[in-house]
């Protein structure tokens, strides 16, 4: 075994945390932490993967859940995609292989929402096959120790990292190994202030002797941010009940659900909005009251939303949804941040 795999799996052996899906095998739990846990910190996903396995113990429970149900309880992590993928690979295990997952990578990535990272994660950790998962935190480790300087977001890059990564996997231990540069990456080799000087493999990295830590890995600059500007209309009626629309088309937050919504170019100012051709009739002639004079700003991987949020009380036409269920619907998390403030 080299220098590299020897030392990891040392350092693994006394730094690694306690987490729940560590003290299992099972192809269904260590999928949901592997999805839970795609871009998002261990201290924010862990009580979501506890709620996933309260909730659905069998990967059957969470293919009989309805998507409303999976969307709220997903609720705050974004990347809803995940959930949607989630509840459509759960559904591919019951129907197409009995209620069990299957054992190979060439098998689990024909899953839908299962990419290499994650079909190497489930197939090294619970089937011990010698596939190397390759994710932020490998990339960066590799990058770093190594020097290498290939883009991480090219298929060039992407190839020789995977070659790279699976040249240095444990044979005898390939889950293990996996998740000890994963863990590696995250605690030792973190991406802003890396702990170098307790390094074990300080020595023979050469970023480091090259002093480009910094640098690495790299990356080709995606393309620029999109600005979106949101004007969200939040009716009352006069016994106290709103709209709520399900998003439904091929945008942001598919199948969340939201207030009435105007969207622009810019921001608007209430007497642009009352001449906005979206607006709805019951919103024309009651009093509106901007919640907030700053604008809430919420940003994604690739667009920056600009939200405005209106109160308009006292509408006489019956809206069909109590204010009191508004919480047990599945929102986005600008919403929430609303209505966090606004029930307060």
């Amino acid at each position: 075994m080299n220098i590299f795999t020897t030392k990891l799996l040392a350092w693994y052996a006394l730094h690694k945390r306690d987490l729940p899906w560590r003290h299992t095998i099972d192809p269904y739990t260590v999928w949901l932490s592997e999805v839970i846990m795609q871009q998002t910190r261990v201290t924010q996903g862990l009580p979501y993967y506890v709620r996933f396995v309260s909730q659905y113990p069998k990967v059957n429970d969470l293919a009989n859940a309805s998507e409303d149900e999976l969307l709220k309880l997903w609720q705050g992590l974004g990347y809803y995609s995940r959930a949607r993928n989630l509840h459509k690979t759960a559904k591919e295990v019951v129907q197409l292989h009995g209620g069990v997952f299957p054992s190979t990578y060439n098998e689990l990535i024909t899953l839908p929402g299962i990419g290499p990272y994650t079909a190497s994660a489930i197939a090294s950790i619970c089937f011990d096959e010698v596939t190397a998962v390759v994710d932020g935190n490998v990339y960066r480790v590799l990058a770093r120790y190594f020097d290498e300087d290939s883009p991480i977001n090219q298929p060039k890059g992407v190839r020789l990292f995977k070659k790279l990564a699976q040249s240095l996997i444990d044979p005898q231990n390939p889950g293990t190994y996996n998740q000890a540069i994963m863990e590696f990456g995250a605690l030792q080799c973190a991406p802003k202030r890396p702990l170098c000087s307790s390094c074990p493999l300080e020595r023979n990295c050469q970023s480091r002797a090259n002093n480009t830590i910094a640098q690495r890995p790299q990356k080709i600059k995606s393309k620029a941010v999109r600005n979106r500007f949101f004007h969200y209309l939040i009716p009352i009626d006069i016994n106290q009940n709103t709209v709520l629309n399900k998003r439904d088309e091929k945008d942001i937050w598919r199948g969340l659900y939201e207030f009435p919504l105007l969207e622009a170019d810019r921001i608007l100012t209430e007497k642009k909005l009352r001449s906005h051709p979206d607006i709805p009739i019951w919103a024309m002639n009651v009093k509106w009251t901007k919640f907030e004079d700053e604008v809430m700003i919420h940003k994604l991987s690739h667009q920056t939303l600009h939200a405005h949020f209106w109160i308009l009380e006292g509408i006489k036409k019956q809206l069909p949804t109590p204010w009191a269920e508004v919480q047990n619907f599945g929102v986005p998390r600008l919403i929430d941040r609303f209505l966090q403030k606004f029930n307060r």
